[in-house]
């Protein structure tokens, strides 16, 4: 069984920890909501052929996650701007959503933490301008 599939939830765990240190949040619930939103944001906008290359290189559960009920016949909303993503992160279950407004960054650098950057890079590298201007770190 590969390394990646027996310490999933591990790696997951320490994932959240990321997202909760780095986002200001105080719980698990918290963050997975933080981080389900940024990765149904950026999903949306993408092929399926795309978001499935992308998804490749995501570690298991945040993989599952990704592609968990996608319907890839909806249509697709244009990139547009780092604010619309973040309204639009901010907008799934938006009682129980405690992201900030620099929501897209703080997902982004942890999960670049996460990732070896070479192979993040390289599923970026061939994705449109704006996706990869989506994961920077810089707001």
């Amino acid at each position: 069984m590969p390394m990646d599939y027996q310490h999933a939830s591990e790696d997951f765990e320490r994932f959240l920890a990321h997202v909760i240190a780095r986002a200001g949040l105080t719980t698990r619930n918290q963050a997975f909501t933080t981080v389900e939103g940024v990765l149904l944001t950026f999903r949306r906008r993408l092929s399926a052929r795309d978001g499935l290359r992308f998804a490749d290189v995501l570690p298991p559960v945040l993989r599952a996650i990704f592609v968990a009920d996608w319907d890839i016949e909806a249509p697709r909303p244009a990139f547009g701007a780092r604010a619309d993503w973040t309204r639009e992160a901010q907008s799934l279950r938006k009682d129980h959503n405690f992201s900030s407004e620099g929501v897209i960054a703080e997902v982004a650098a942890a999960l670049r933490q996460s990732i070896a950057p070479e192979r993040f890079e390289a599923a970026l590298a061939d994705l449109p301008e704006q996706a990869r201007a989506f994961w920077s770190v810089a707001p």
